[in-house]
């Protein structure tokens, strides 16, 4: 046989593996493929193997996965008037091809930038406390917002997380000087607390020991006692306190006959 005599064959042989390697596309477990025949959506293909008319059908794929995107830093004026930089992720997932690919050009893009634009709208309502404190809150507030503007594109927000605020280095003076002040408030409200306690329980002993004039002598030699046990050069003289009490009585009679 003929060399020449094989050519058509082998030219048959190579468009049938060129058409078969233009029909043939294979889709992994996390992708889908939204099929164009002659510029009109057919249906959803895969995951596996899918076979597609060349010239005629067009195949686009679209991933499942769940997307971490990050929001970069963006220039925040709060409700009272502070300058920040807030930065944030959010976490989403296509759940409808078709919308995906039809309704939005790139829905990557689009979810990005609405993404900032609405956490400057969300952030320059609230206060610089409350997004300190209630940052879960805004967190929900933001994840509701964009989910209810992606939804018509097939795209579902299942978080958003602020991570990160950047405040002035004034401001941070400033609140680092009001919870100096705040904790100094609460030491001298545990201190007035303390000796409000103590006077109770002073005038608690003082009843008692007018009810027994005795636990006054205790007292006093356990006074001296404790005083003893110390290492010091200290002198102590007792003096009985009966006999103090003799002279201020007659400093007292003296008093009335006068």
């Amino acid at each position: 046989m003929n060399v020449f005599d094989l050519f058509p064959f082998l030219f048959v042989l190579v468009l049938v593996v060129g058409f078969l390697a233009n029909a043939i596309r294979i889709l992994p477990e996390y992708e889908r493929g939204v099929l164009f025949r002659l510029g009109r959506v057919k249906k959803v293909r895969g995951p596996g193997i899918v076979l597609i008319i060349p010239g005629i059908d067009r195949l686009v794929r679209v991933s499942l996965r769940i997307v971490a995107m990050d929001v970069p830093s963006q220039d925040v004026i709060t409700h009272d008037n502070v300058t920040v930089k807030v930065s944030a992720v959010i976490y989403f997932r296509v759940v409808d091809a078709v919308r995906a690919v039809v309704e939005m050009e790139n829905y990557l893009y689009a979810t990005s930038q609405l993404s900032q634009t609405t956490l400057r709208s969300v952030l320059g309502q609230v206060d610089l406390d409350e997004l300190l404190a209630n940052r879960e809150k805004i967190n929900r507030e933001l994840q509701e917002i964009l989910d209810r503007q992606t939804e018509p594109w097939g795209v579902k927000v299942s978080t958003v997380e602020v991570k990160n605020i950047d405040l002035p280095q004034e401001m941070q003076r400033a609140i680092a000087k009001q919870a100096e002040a705040e904790r100094e408030r609460r030491a001298k409200v545990i201190h007035a607390e303390g000796e409000l306690q103590a006077s109770e329980k002073l005038a608690q002993a003082a009843q008692v020991m007018v009810a027994q004039p005795m636990s006054l002598q205790l007292r006093y030699l356990q006074t001296l006692t404790e005083i003893a046990a110390e290492k010091n050069s200290t002198t102590i003289f007792p003096v009985p306190i009966d006999l103090i009490k003799i002279f201020m009585d007659r400093w007292d009679q003296v008093k009335k006959s006068d």
